[in-house]
């Protein structure tokens, strides 16, 4: 039986294309596993592929909730387990490709999410600490409880910072110690799991750039002003996404589109150093490649390391 091909890495490190491709060569099927992809209408920000990119590939879990709507770790793996077993079932294979290093996580191991209550009076208490002191002040206090968690997460990713320390408060423990400590994990699927990230981080940061303007040339503007007339809160998950917070203070007159792209920029530069410091934590199997690798390079490097360890029946060629 096939096997799942995880490829993960930090934004804008070129992915999907290679997804794209390793499905081409070993017909295959795409599974996001981007936390800002599933929200439907939020296209350009989130950097989804156009249907012309999908090249007939079939992409699963994008544009499976409303922005409205709030979704968990534990939702996103069953959802996506339940792809992932069908795709399996049909004789294809899986290729999971994102950045969000926590979906990675609940889909390797099922033990990564053990169920912990949820608390609501803490939650409530650390809801109010939040707004009365700020996002800040309430994300220092899980740097304080729990450095590398709080590494990880953008101080106004409130929801996540609140549920990181609802577990430190309720376990005694980090949260990160909580998913790195537990023994013998039993795996939920079992494939390979490569990782793209240019040699040089200044490449990443020049591509990260490079996005943002085609982003802002795209329409991210007209974009995000259509959610919010839409009814998108700025202050809920889907409103706190890179790409779309740093365009509400141009929205209400308060910075120029200059402004906001350069937010925007050194923002997504914040997030790639916390991805890259969250998958550091992982087995992965890293193919750092120089400025002029194309997507090609990159997935032949992935097919050859996969006929290395036996597991790929590959098509004549990647065309």
């Amino acid at each position: 039986m096939k096997k799942p091909i995880f490829l993960a890495g930090p934004t804008a490190s070129g992915k999907s294309a290679v997804a794209i491709l390793l499905c081409k060569a070993l017909d295959g099927e795409v599974v996001s596993a981007d936390s800002m992809q599933i929200y439907k209408g939020m296209d350009i920000g989130t950097a989804k592929p156009t249907k012309e990119e999908m090249a007939g590939i079939p992409h699963h879990m994008i544009d499976v909730a409303e922005v409205s709507e709030t979704w968990s770790v534990e939702k996103y793996v069953e959802c996506a387990s339940a792809v992932i077993e069908d795709i399996l079932r049909r004789g294809k294979t899986p290729v999971v490709a994102g950045g969000t290093g926590q979906y990675f996580d609940g889909l390797l191991w099922k033990c990564r999410f053990a169920p912990i209550q949820e608390d609501n009076e803490i939650r409530k208490n650390l809801q109010e600490f939040a707004k009365e002191h700020g996002n800040e002040a309430l994300w220092r206090q899980l740097q304080e409880k729990d450095p590398e968690a709080a590494a990880t997460l953008h101080p106004n990713n409130v929801r996540r910072v609140i549920r990181a320390l609802e577990i430190c408060m309720l376990t005694g423990r980090p949260v990160s110690e909580h998913y790195a400590n537990t023994q013998n994990p039993e795996k939920r699927f079992d494939g390979p799991l490569f990782g793209l990230c240019p040699a040089d981080r200044t490449v990443l940061y020049k591509r990260i750039d490079k996005r943002v303007d085609i982003m802002m040339e795209n329409g991210l503007l007209e974009e995000a002003k259509a959610l919010y007339a839409a009814g998108l809160a700025p202050c809920s998950t889907a409103g706190q996404a890179i790409g779309y917070k740093e365009l509400w203070p141009v929205i209400r007159g308060e910075k120029t589109m200059e402004e906001a792209a350069e937010d925007l920029k050194q923002a997504t530069r914040r997030y790639a150093k916390r991805q890259l410091t969250w998958f550091r934590r992982m087995a992965i199997t890293w193919f750092y490649y120089e400025e002029d690798a194309g997507a090609e390079d990159l997935a032949d490097m992935c097919l050859q390391a996969l006929q290395g360890l036996g597991s790929t029946e590959r098509k004549p060629s990647l065309s």
